[in-house]
């Protein structure tokens, strides 16, 4: 299974699987395939690379989107893991955070005869992400807008201001925890003595307890609403782009922060005009007299109507490039351009005069043409001779 390519089978876990499912399917794998439980086994210590690989990928929003629309070359490389700071150490995953973060993945929090670093996890829980579309119109993509968007998620609860508690009461100290928001308990290992902690089940890690629940949101501090926000979107955003807006997400559990919004966006396509990188594509039709003399037509861009000179001489497919005519860049100042490919139509349906016209110009160029089509009455009389 450490061959293969889908993050998901190797956690053991559904596509649509939540953050805490991902969470509890590595940590359990993680234990099973550690190291130090399975010394002088090349093949496990692989497997826990893969394994933690996919958690770092599918854990963070933003890779795990990435990983959904492209697959794991999308994120390989990326620093998840594989390539960069850490590769090939298969505790580099841990967040960032060194050899504390091992003992916080493993033990649940728990120091070497220490303090637990679960207790900056006490306290109301932080609400969870959530995510959203929107569909932008294609000039609205390159120039940006103020886009209205209405979600239903979990907001503060505005009876109990988010305490959970029935107005005129208040939490007290969980009994079962002491108000510290977690267990703890020491154990002996390989390592030492280990002393582990975990959330308080009574209290779900706040260190209090509801004796008489709020009436408006059940003693959770929060309750689903509809809301309407307005999404700033910068001018050259591109179909597929993501935007992150912290603290817009649902509200967290009695007081806790709320998450973050993710807002995924989608372009509709424009009926003249394509993209390409910072550039825009349009295409110009002229006429074969237009091109070979020369001429000047309007041309309308996202900018508004503008006077487009096509030379003289001009050849079919010939670019036309209007500088700083196309998307603005998102980290840097200045925009791409606006390139014209001119299209010449030939002809069709001449009448007499013009046909002759073309003919003498075709012999005063020397131009070998097509003799000229007799005509049914031609033919008929050709036929009976």
């Amino acid at each position: 299974m450490a061959g293969t390519d889908d993050f998901y089978e190797l956690l053991g876990v559904s596509r649509n699987a939540s953050g805490d499912e991902i969470k509890r399917a590595y940590l359990r794998l993680a234990r099973e395939l550690h190291p130090d439980a399975n010394p002088h086994d090349p093949h496990t210590e692989e497997r826990f690379k893969a394994v933690n690989l996919a958690y770092e990928t599918l854990r963070d929003p933003e890779r795990r989107r990435q990983y959904d629309m492209f697959g794991a070359s999308a994120v390989r490389g990326s620093g998840a893991a594989g390539t960069g700071p850490g590769a090939g150490d298969p505790f580099a995953g841990f967040g960032g955070g060194g050899f504390g973060d091992l003992f916080d993945a493993f033990f649940g929090g728990a120091g070497m005869g220490g303090a637990s670093s679960a207790q900056a996890r006490t306290g109301p829980r932080k609400g969870e992400d959530a995510e959203a579309t929107v569909v932008l119109e294609f000039a609205e993509a390159v120039f940006g807008a103020h886009h209205e968007l209405t979600v239903r998620l979990p907001q503060t609860c505005e009876t109990c201001l988010g305490s959970g508690a029935r107005p005129g009461t208040t939490p007290i100290s969980c009994g079962q925890c002491g108000g510290t928001g977690e267990l703890r308990r020491v154990r002996q290992s390989f390592l030492g003595q280990m002393v582990t902690s975990t959330p308080c089940p009574r209290c779900a890690g706040t260190g209090e307890e509801i004796t008489s629940p709020c009436p408006g949101c059940r003693g959770e501090g929060r309750r689903r609403e509809e809301r309407t926000l307005v999404v700033d979107v910068p001018g050259g955003v591109d179909e597929g782009s993501t935007l992150r807006l912290p603290g817009r997400g649902a509200g967290g559990l009695r007081g806790g922060p709320p998450g973050d919004l993710y807002v995924h966006l989608r372009v509709r396509r424009h009926p003249t005009i394509t993209r390409r990188g910072a550039d825009l594509l349009a295409v110009v039709h002229v006429a074969m007299t237009q091109a070979a003399l020369g001429t000047t037509v309007d041309f309308s861009t996202l900018d508004g109507d503008e006077e487009l000179v096509v030379p003289a001489g001009t050849q079919s497919g010939r670019e036309i490039r209007l500088r700083g005519r196309g998307v603005p860049h998102l980290q840097a100042r200045g925009r791409g351009d606006l390139i014209v490919t001119v299209m010449i139509d030939t002809p069709e349906d001449l009448s007499k005069e013009q046909e002759e016209l073309i003919r003498r110009l075709a012999e005063l160029r020397g131009e070998a043409v097509d003799a000229p089509d007799p005509g049914l009455m031609h033919k008929l009389r050709s036929a009976f001779k």
